[in-house]
């Protein structure tokens, strides 16, 4: 009796997933807006860099090579790196590059955030800023669609959910689930639409009106935020812009997880912040979690109609996401074992948090107990 109200209460779930949320699952690509008169807006991309060295000369490169009909310059900010990364980024050989320190990172702030911070102070004026990471490999066009996206569309933000690296077998095996899962929580027509307070966005590829951010009081609005993307999105948001967030197929990711643990701690450095520090949203996680994605294939297996539907639902809802990192179609019904990958994932997030190592980020514990 329990099994069977169980996997009927997952099969709703499921039936809403699949109608109710945005179709985030239908993984819809970035498809460019026409093209820019010249001059174009002008751009400047800041990048904040910590311990970079062995991706970054390849980032900047490929802004560097941008094919953009306006004023564009880079700015990377070196945040206390002991890899050379600094001379990492100048040997790229960019013109209008400018590598600038970072200095001793300020209480209440994330290394990353105080790094943007004083990127976009050096940037100057620009109509537009383009905060990237050290490790997105961007395809020439790239930034003349997101501009011409936004200035075709009214949009503040607008940003990509670029391809991850999937060619080790935990990526293969993990990293559509991350972006499924992602898509989930900040469905991309949701965050389009205004009549939707839900906003997303991916701080690897994310463009923003400088006047916009200037608006919303800057990066310091979101000094001490570990999911800084989708703070600042909200922030946008709730201020009355606009927010556009899609996938790019061209753009991508050149950073390599090895292993399961590796892509787990990348999982935990920021799950239960997520979830604000609140125990009792992560009791409720564990059981939603299990509910969803377990209880299906467990009812299935035992014999119940119910459970194996939901267990479908949820196969078909993932294909999407596989063939987008080219995965067989045949891995869908696995999805529950990811997701117990990811709940453990969630569970250690909050024990990292509980004994002071929370949001563990090369060598900083940036969400520690007690922080706001």
């Amino acid at each position: 009796m329990a099994l069977d109200w169980t996997a009927g209460a997952g099969l709703a779930v499921w039936l809403y997933l699949w109608f109710g949320r945005g179709g985030f699952w239908r993984m819809l690509h970035f498809a460019p807006a026409p093209g820019l008169a010249s001059p174009a807006p002008t751009v400047v991309a800041v990048i904040p860099a910590r311990n970079e060295a062995d991706v970054v000369g390849r980032a900047v490169d490929s802004l560097a090579g941008q094919q953009y009909p306006g004023a564009f310059r880079i700015v990377v900010v070196d945040d206390d790196s002991s890899d050379g990364t600094a001379n990492a980024a100048r040997a790229a050989g960019a013109e209008r590059l400018s590598v600038i320190p970072a200095p001793p990172l300020r209480p209440g702030w994330t290394g990353k955030l105080w790094a943007l911070s004083q990127g976009v102070r050096a940037a100057g004026e620009s109509d537009y800023l383009l905060l990237t990471d050290a490790d997105i490999v961007h395809p020439p066009g790239n930034l003349a669609a997101l501009v011409a996206l936004a200035e075709t569309g009214g949009y503040d933000v607008v940003s990509l959910m670029v391809t991850l690296h999937c060619r080790t077998l935990a990526e293969r095996a993990l990293i559509p689930a991350f972006v499924f899962f992602f898509l989930m929580l900040y469905p991309p027509a949701w965050t389009r639409s205004p009549r939707h307070r839900t906003a997303g966005a991916a701080g690897g590829c994310l463009l923003i009106r400088r006047t916009t951010l200037e608006r919303i009081g800057g990066i310091e609005r979101i000094r001490g935020e570990l999911i800084d993307d989708c703070a600042l999105a909200h922030a946008v948001k709730q201020g009355g812009g606009r927010v556009w967030l899609g996938l790019s197929s061209a753009a991508e990711s050149i950073r390599e997880y090895r292993t399961f643990g590796e892509i787990g701690r990348m999982i935990s450095r920021t799950a239960f912040t997520q979830l604000g520090h609140s125990w009792l949203l992560l009791a409720g996680t564990v059981a939603g979690l299990t509910l969803v994605y377990l209880v299906p294939p467990a009812a299935a297996l035992a014999g119940h109609f119910l459970g194996a539907a939901a267990w479908l639902l949820m196969s078909i809802a993932y294909v999407p996401a596989l063939r987008f990192y080219r995965r067989p179609a045949l891995w869908a019904p696995l999805l529950p074992l990811v997701a117990a990958f990811y709940l453990w994932a969630t569970l250690h997030s909050a024990w990292e948090y509980r004994r002071g190592a929370g949001g563990l980020w090369k060598g900083r514990a940036q969400d520690p107990p007690g922080k706001q």
